[in-house]
């Protein structure tokens, strides 16, 4: 069976009817690609650290409801 190369298990969710206002339980870091869960969610404008590398990001939160981190 051919892969997809550009699947995204995300797209997969459906949109989210909450926009900017989406939280998250979890994030993959842009630095070192691993999971990060966390108990208590973030959204937009909260900073999270990568348990692994120990990367601090801000997390934006788009209008679509797609989370973009950026390196603090």
């Amino acid at each position: 069976m051919p892969v997809d190369q550009g699947y995204d298990e995300d797209d997969d969710k459906g949109e989210s009817n909450e926009g900017a206002d989406r939280r998250f339980g979890d994030f993959d870091c842009p630095e070192c690609a691993a999971n990060n869960p966390y108990d208590d969610k973030f959204g937009n404008g909260d900073e999270v650290r990568c348990y692994y590398c120990g990367g601090e990001f801000l997390a934006t939160v788009t209008d679509s409801g797609r989370l973009k981190l950026r390196l603090l």
